[in-house]
């Protein structure tokens, strides 16, 4: 039996040392560049850098400035709009049927030449939906055949007014959810920033808990190798058996391992973060942990306002519910009864001279137009139309209910989550300087032969445990900060709100 044994840990120190080679060669790899430049940061200051040049900020500035330049052409909409429309070459030949009293029907080449413009003003009246219009035009029209047949035909002003009659008007509903939705847009930004918040303190983290990992393998490897030297010395005088001196030669090379894959854990998590920064291979960070948190309690029903007055979501439960209205009304004037006027009034002349077409008298120029569409037998089409709009609206309605309740849940949920978060830094601060202290005492107590490898081993794994732990509650708490900040847009620490103006943004661009 102990033969076996001894047999299978001589076979696994021999492919240890095998990996450890393979290791060793890859060392090489993982040295700095020779042009390495450290930089010390902060976890601020790598979220200020990450909101300045990373891609996901870039791409969060340019989705709100789509949005931004959405609006705008919403307001343009609104506002008077002058187009030119031109046709400055129309040349037709073509054959067509004439009468006449003598010859009857018979049918005649003729070829034309004609060109016309037209200049117009458009306004868009929201009130009631109707455009109103102002347009001045020209045309031109040369018979080939007879070069003296040359006529021109002038609208000086035309004024008209359109307006459909079916109940819905684009422009009232529009006026209610563009605004709405742009304030949405904004405070999503907003929200944008955050989320780069909570990306960079998880890379900041994932850097500094590979370091960590690192310093923690090298001690240990350290250790190991101080241990296995004891080991050996007694081994010799017969106070440690062969299993123990093997364990301990095991420990060493396990030890030498976890060195060898810490380095290659770092070297990823300094190239993770470095690629979400947007920095140069040669750059390398140098992280400045902080050692303390804000002492900070947040008032759930603070943060339940907070969140209800700058949350997006909650703007977009309002917008959802609009557009379900909106979506019935326009239903309605689909499927029902559509009347649309159009009224026109101006001044016209025909010449056969260029300067004649702009003198007076002018003839008048009077138009009004009515069309009616009415939908007489349309089996059931038009009312099962509606209802859907109807039972949409009302699943929207229960659907912006349930999020509601579940968001307040989930929030009220989240502020506990963080309210511990300060408790849980502070409890794994003290069991890391505890670990530290119980490992040292161990160790001691193993040097003078008092016990064993096993125990030794548990009080190092222990303060391994406390010291990742440590680290990760750092993470926790700066993660939870940040997504309350994303949740109300305020910042608790400085006591402000996060909304600002964007017009820095814009000048930027």
């Amino acid at each position: 039996m102990m033969t076996t044994r001894l047999l299978l840990m001589s076979f696994c120190v021999f492919c240890f040392f095998g990996l450890i080679k393979a290791q060793e060669q890859e060392n090489y790899f993982l040295e700095e560049p020779e042009d390495a430049v450290h930089v010390e940061m902060t976890l601020e200051e790598v979220i200020d850098l990450a909101h300045e040049q990373s891609l996901y900020s870039f791409r969060s500035r340019n989705m709100y400035l789509a949005r931004y330049w959405e609006f705008r052409s919403y307001q343009a909409d609104r506002l008077p709009i002058l187009s030119l429309d031109a046709t400055p070459v129309n040349y037709d030949k073509s054959v067509v049927s004439r009468f006449d009293e003598e010859r009857g029907e018979y049918f005649d080449q003729r070829s034309y030449f004609t060109s016309d413009a037209s200049l117009s003003v458009r306004q868009n009246v929201p009130w009631t939906g109707g455009v109103f219009d102002i347009t001045s035009s020209l045309s031109r029209s040369q018979n080939l055949d007879n070069s003296d047949d040359i006529q021109y035909a002038s609208v000086p002003v035309s004024i008209g007014f359109t307006q459909p009659l079916n109940g819905y008007n684009r422009f009232r509903w529009e006026a209610r959810i563009e605004p709405l939705q742009f304030e949405k847009a904004k405070r999503e930004y907003l929200q944008s920033l955050e989320s780069i918040a909570i990306q960079a303190t998880d890379y900041f983290f994932g850097q500094v808990t590979a370091e960590i990992n690192l310093k923690i393998a090298e001690t240990n490897y350290s250790n190991a190798d101080t241990l296995y030297n004891i080991g050996k010395g007694r081994f010799e005088i017969g106070t440690v058996t062969q299993d123990e001196l093997l364990d301990l030669e095991l420990g060493l090379l396990n030890a030498q391992m976890e060195v060898t894959r810490a380095k290659v854990n770092l070297r990823q998590a300094k190239a993770a973060l470095n690629s979400f920064l947007a920095l140069e291979d040669n750059v390398i960070i140098d992280c400045v942990v902080p050692d303390e948190v804000p002492a900070l309690k947040i008032e759930p029903q603070k943060a339940m306002a907070l969140a209800i007055e700058n949350n997006p979501e909650i703007l977009d439960y309002q917008q959802r519910l609009l557009e379900a209205e909106q979506n019935i009304a326009r239903t309605r004037s689909e499927s029902g009864l559509s009347t649309n006027i159009r009224a026109n009034f101006g001044i016209n002349k025909n010449a056969d001279d260029f300067g004649q077409a702009y003198e007076s008298p002018f003839g008048d120029q009077q138009q009004i137009r009515v069309s009616v569409s009415i939908p007489i037998l349309d089996w059931g089409l038009r009312k099962g139309q509606i209802q859907m709009a109807r039972s949409n609206r009302d699943v929207t309605e229960a659907t912006v209910k349930q999020e509601r309740v579940d968001f307040e849940q989930d929030l009220f949920i989240r502020i506990m989550e963080f309210n511990m978060q300060e408790k849980q830094v502070e409890i794994s601060a003290k069991a890391d300087t505890i670990a530290q202290k119980g490992y040292d005492v161990t160790k001691q107590r193993f040097l003078i032969d008092k016990v064993d490898v096993i125990k030794l081993n548990s009080a190092r794994n222990s303060l391994d445990a406390a010291r990742r732990n440590y680290i990760s509650s750092l993470q926790q708490y700066w993660r939870s900060y940040f997504q309350m900040r994303q949740i109300t847009l305020y910042d608790f620490v400085n006591d402000r709100p996060l909304m600002k103006e964007l017009d820095e943004l814009l000048q930027q661009q």
